[in-house]
């Protein structure tokens, strides 16, 4: 530092503190240290706030009792938190002044990372490329006339709690996936078979047609998720990026099987013969399940268990390799233990050892169903290691997978509640 006096003043919100030049020099805050390279007052600007050059005083405005604590960590080397300051902003002094988390003590960082953990907001790539998006679509407003309509459509299918005329939407498009859902489990009942028979002999005159109450609603629903689908496409900004996105794959899945069977059943007719259309048809009429799916657009919970799965990717393959390595283990030592060993007394259960898997997976998961037990001591004393075993590595991921399920329920439990204010201010506009 070629200006100034020897001896420099550190003003740290309207606390002072005076130190030499050789002191600034090799001062442990990067901050501080800084200063003794500056050659002019325009690059101390850039490390302080202002700078008395008669009075060679440097000025900081920061927080002069977070200052306290972090100086003496410079004397004694121990940095702890400030007591009644938020941790966060404790940690916003250190970054400023060039220490790092590990700077603290061992409890203090305990604090500070379950203190980040509970306030952490995460926002994926997916996140952002979605709000530059956002941007350049309000830059296009001004360009093209039919912009704002466009937008405000696709807020409206896009995002239920954008508006009110898109939670109105949302709890229609819920109340056909409860519906038929419901007609869905009803058709599997004994009596649904002999009602829809009579039904249909009833119904015979009306054109030849087999037509019935549930089909009927059956069909609108379909109706309703189509047109809902290709609206949602048509005002979508990307169409590639619309038919990679997982619950749009999941919308058509659970659409096409049935105009698949539809068009098979005109085709087939009532041919008793076609018995692999027959099959078909009832294999794609089930695939109407994933039709629960859609409620993840409008459910919390639902949402935060996808992102969680999502982000827990690791985590879930770790798991499924511990289950796979033990089941292994196990399913081999089991079979030699009531099979292998003694031909005369062999349990025939434990025939192979794929038959061994079915008895490790469900030990392992404390399921026992009891279709399948060893009789022997050696494979009694194996079951109980297998149980014992399997709490203990089923248990290790778990704490992952809680916190980030936490996580991502905060998240989007913040995110709601952004768009609801925005909502509410909307509403009351």
């Amino acid at each position: 530092m070629k200006f100034g006096k020897n001896i420099c003043i550190l003003n740290v919100g309207g606390t002072k503190y005076a130190f030499t030049r050789e002191v600034i020099k090799d001062f442990p805050l990067r901050r501080v240290s800084r200063l003794h390279s500056c050659s002019s007052e325009k690059e101390v600007l850039e490390v302080c706030d202002d700078y008395d050059r008669e009075r060679n005083e440097f000025f900081f405005d920061r927080h002069s009792e977070a200052f306290v604590f972090i100086m003496l960590y410079v004397r004694s080397g121990k940095l702890r938190f400030v007591p009644q300051m938020c941790e966060l902003s404790f940690y916003n002094e250190m970054i400023y002044w060039g220490l790092e988390s590990s700077h603290l003590e061992f409890c203090c960082q305990r604090r500070l990372e379950d203190r980040m953990s509970d306030t952490f907001t995460y926002f994926s790539e997916e996140d952002i490329k979605a709000e530059v998006e956002s941007r350049g679509e309000e830059e296009q407003v001004g360009r093209l006339g039919n912009a704002p309509w466009l937008e405000r459509m696709r807020r409206t299918f896009e995002e239920p709690a954008s508006s009110v005329a898109a939670q109105i939407l949302a709890s229609v498009s819920v109340i056909f996936v409860i519906t038929s859902m419901v007609i869905l489990c009803a058709s599997t009942l004994p009596d649904w078979d002999t009602a829809k028979n009579n039904s249909v002999e009833e119904h015979r005159y009306m054109h030849n047609f087999n037509i019935y109450p549930s089909l009927i609603i059956e069909a609108v629903c379909i109706g309703w998720f189509t047109a809902e689908c290709i609206v949602r496409f048509i005002v979508s900004r990307d169409k590639c990026e619309f038919v990679r996105r997982p619950l749009n794959i999941i919308d058509l899945l659970a659409i096409t099987p049935y105009y698949v069977s539809v068009t098979m059943t005109a085709l087939t007719g009532e041919n008793p013969q076609l018995q692999r259309a027959g099959v078909t048809l009832r294999v794609l009429r089930i695939m109407r399940i994933f039709w629960l799916i859609k409620l993840a657009r409008h459910f919390l919970g639902l949402q935060t268990l996808g992102l969680t799965l999502r982000r827990c990717y690791r985590e879930m393959v770790m798991l499924l390799v511990f289950v796979c390595v033990a089941m292994a283990i196990f399913s081999a030592l089991a079979q030699l233990l009531e099979h292998g060993l003694d031909l005369e007394t062999s349990n025939e259960d434990y025939a192979s050892i794929p038959a061994a898997c079915w008895w490790v997976i469900i030990s392992m998961t404390t399921v026992g169903y009891g279709d399948m037990y060893p009789i022997t001591i050696p494979g009694r004393v194996l079951g109980g290691v297998c149980v014992v075993s399997g709490i203990v590595l089923l248990a290790l991921p778990i704490t992952f997978i809680y916190h980030s399920f936490v996580q991502c329920y905060h998240e989007l439990k913040f995110r709601s509640a952004r768009c609801m204010r925005s909502l509410s201010s909307e509403f009351l506009n």
